[in-house]
């Protein structure tokens, strides 16, 4: 019968996947994904890997500096206050938080690939329809939509980290801070552009291309393999390490891939558990501090900007010549940004890339604990020297130089989360630090665009003071990851 080969087939099929599933005879040797990664080194597989998963930092680098460029806009058109322009991001930031955790747990239990692919519809789905809001509150609701798609993006990060070969992710994490800063000039250039001429709505709709560009090309990057074993899935595990190979023109270990001992999954108590503990809570109180600070330093640019405060004082804004609509007037500080203040945003943007070079050698010579140390104890200087009484291109220096530490501060703080905690918890590890990130988030925006037209000093002194607490957090942090091999189990 037709069937008989079929059987067969499938009968075979079988047998060889049990026989994968099988402890290894005694004397045979044996291979884990850390040694096969190692083994097959870097290559055009990483390649692939570093421009695919890297570019997700485009798309999420547009989404959430939308708003600093869309601000204004939506201040004028529906009358907006300070307080209702900061829940805007605020909003943002809790979608964010929210579904951070939720999917940090979700990729631990059913794979990073899924859910960085949920993630990117989801984040597209609801930027699109943003650009449709009839009114205020109908933004703020699927702009907290759009917050809750894009946390999935870190997914993209722990598959890179789960690829790369020890003694290339010191290197080529830091690297990825490209496409965050390509996705930023992207969306200011295209703000100066599109702003003035078809409005705020399509440059939203223009925005989400990236993310859905970058859908179709994700089949080309498989499951992390590291993920696979934990799982138990070997198969699938050697399958991808052989492509990987196959790609890069190498060999593989000899042997027979080990599958690691089954453990539950995404659990949060391992996050405290002793063993971590204090790690953990350092590691939150760091993540709350950097994201506290990077967006304050972007949103504070934003209203520098947008009302020319200089010297820690309202001047009054530098009207264009015969502008005398009633938004020039309008008590919610409507006005909107020319190409100077597009100029500015563009200079202090590239910051953010100017220090990759040193950040890059300190994470890789001085430990990713003392490197982080430092940037935040400059970060925290810097906030201070933003008071002094400058012109505006001072400002624009203080500014370029902060944006280029807390960019430092981030690159690094990813790189530790992620290799500090074992395979089994490390999305759960990233999911829930990026939730805690957030909350920083959250609260940036009233510090920068509320407290500090009532008091610039205390703002200032504020985010300073934030950073001190995370220089000492950084520096005290009992574990350094610097050349460690990437653990598996807790």
């Amino acid at each position: 019968m037709a069937t008989a080969p079929k059987e067969a087939e499938n009968a075979i099929g079988l047998e060889e996947i049990h026989a994968e599933k099988q402890e290894p005879p005694k004397g045979q040797k044996t291979f884990t994904v850390e040694e096969a990664v190692e083994t097959i080194g870097f290559g055009r597989f990483h390649i692939l890997l570093f421009l695919i998963m890297g570019s997700t930092g485009v798309a999420e680098a547009m989404e959430i500096m939308l708003i600093a460029v869309v601000s204004p806009l939506i201040r004028c058109e529906w009358q907006l206050q300070d307080w209702q322009v900061a829940l805007v991001t605020t909003m943002v930031f809790f979608g964010y938080m929210v579904f951070s955790v939720v999917l940090g747990l979700l990729a631990d239990r059913y794979g990073r690939w899924k859910i960085l692919l949920l993630s990117f519809l989801w984040a597209a789905y609801f930027s699109l329809l943003t650009s449709f809001a009839p009114s205020y509150p109908w933004f703020v609701f699927l702009r907290a939509m759009v917050g809750g798609g894009v946390s999935g993006h870190a997914q993209g990060l722990i598959i890179k980290t789960e690829f790369l070969p020890t003694k290339y992710r010191g290197y080529m994490l830091p690297l990825s801070q490209v496409f965050w800063l390509a996705g930023s000039l992207l969306i200011i250039g295209l703000a100066s552009v599109v702003n003035p001429t078809i409005g705020w709505r399509w440059l939203i709709r223009i925005a989400s291309i990236p993310g859905i560009l970058l859908i179709l090309v994700f089949k080309f990057i498989p499951e992390s393999a590291r993920y696979n074993v934990s799982t138990g899935n070997v198969a699938a595990a050697l399958a991808t390490l052989r492509r990987i190979a196959k790609t890069n023109g190498a060999a593989m270990p000899e042997g027979v891939l080990k599958e690691s001992a089954k453990e539950r999954r995404g659990r949060f108590k391992d996050l405290i558990h002793p063993k971590y503990l204090r790690t953990t809570l350092q590691i939150w109180i760091i993540w709350l501090g950097i994201a506290f600070a990077y967006y304050g330093v972007i949103l504070a640019s934003a209203e520098l900007l947008e009302r020319d405060l200089i010297c820690g004082s309202a001047a009054p804004p530098v009207q264009d010549p015969g502008d005398d609509s009633e938004e020039s007037h309008s008590p919610c500080h409507c006005r909107l940004f020319g190409p100077a203040a597009y100029q500015t945003m563009i200079i202090s943007t590239v910051g953010e890339i100017t220090l990759n070079p040193l950040n890059i050698l300190g994470i890789n010579f001085l430990g990713r604990r003392l490197s982080l140390c430092i940037t935040m104890g400059c970060t925290a200087l810097f906030f201070l020297l933003l008071n002094i009484c400058t012109s505006s291109t001072g400002m624009i220096a203080f500014l370029f130089m902060l944006r280029a530490l807390v960019s430092a501060n981030f690159n690094t703080i990813y790189i530790y989360t992620a290799e500090v905690y074992p395979t089994t918890m490390r999305a759960v590890g990233m999911g829930t630090s990026g939730s805690l990130c957030r909350v920083g988030a959250m609260v940036a925006p009233f510090i920068s665009q509320v407290l500090m037209s009532a008091s610039f000093l205390g703002a200032l002194c504020l985010f300073s003071s934030v950073c001190a607490v995370c220089a000492i957090s950084a520096f005290t942090l009992p574990i350094e990851t610097k050349g460690r091999a990437l653990q598996v189990c807790v």
